[in-house]
């Protein structure tokens, strides 16, 4: 019996994939599990950045040990051929803080993530394209390949992207407690006062919406390769 472990930030991130899986919370962290015949997959999230991805998947080896981890997610594109929408299949992680490079299984793109310990504004993205290389940016990547390769086990890292290279959008570190959850009530008042934001943020939204979308499409196709567990669980068929 294979158990994988899917880590990602945000419910938004992961409301596709596990949409009839069985939920629960449990010390600040929102798990989601489905049990087939080859084992269990496990979703978890805790919020955004490093601590609060490392409590994520503290919570799930509770339950029992992981033998493939997966870091999924919203991240922002860092080079104009990275399309918003899209999800992407990375070959490897950056860690900024360090400059450690950690690589990823079985990756159908030669994209390199950067993680970051803060959302990345066009100037920081900017900066981070051209010290990096990287094609992607976000904050928990590095941190679940890290634990990856601390136990021994596969990584997977799947992004669906928000937000272009040249996106301008607000300071949305101002809005992410120390916890890693954002604060959608502080900043929904500070956006409403803020027309000038609206065209963007709603954008933002849509990307997101069917970014997230494809990452659940992108892991069935690596977890689910013949299709079987998709069609007995009722996930769309969708092109990508």
């Amino acid at each position: 019996m294979t158990r994988i472990a899917i880590l990602a930030a945000f419910p938004g991130e992961l409301k596709p994939l596990v949409h009839r899986w069985r939920r629960q919370k449990r010390e600040g962290v929102s798990l989601w599990s489905w049990r087939h015949k080859g084992g269990e997959w496990v979703a978890a999230c805790a919020g955004a950045g490093q601590s609060a991805v490392t409590r994520a998947f503290a919570e799930i080896e509770k339950d029992g040990p992981v033998d493939i981890v997966f870091s999924v997610g919203w991240a922002g594109g860092l080079h104009p051929v990275i399309r918003p929408a899209l999800a992407y299949s990375v070959c490897g992680v950056i860690d900024a803080r360090t400059g450690e490079t950690l690589p990823a299984a079985e990756a159908k793109d030669d994209i390199w993530l950067v993680t970051s310990p803060r959302v990345a504004d066009a100037a920081e993205k900017k900066r981070l394209a051209a010290t990096y290389k990287a094609a992607l940016v976000d904050m928990e990547a590095a941190t679940v390949a890290r634990l990856a390769q601390m136990r021994n086990i596969r990584f997977f890292c799947v992004k669906g992207v928000t937000d272009a290279i040249d996106a301008q959008m607000p300071d949305f570190n101002r809005f992410i407690d120390a916890t890693g959850q954002m604060q959608l009530g502080r900043f929904t008042l500070f956006a409403l006062v803020r027309p000038k934001l609206w065209h963007s943020l709603i954008l933002m939204g849509e990307n997101s919406r069917m970014a997230a979308e494809r990452i659940a499409d992108s892991v069935l196709a690596i977890l689910d390769k013949e299709g079987t567990i998709r069609s007995r669980n009722g996930y769309p068929d969708r092109h990508r």
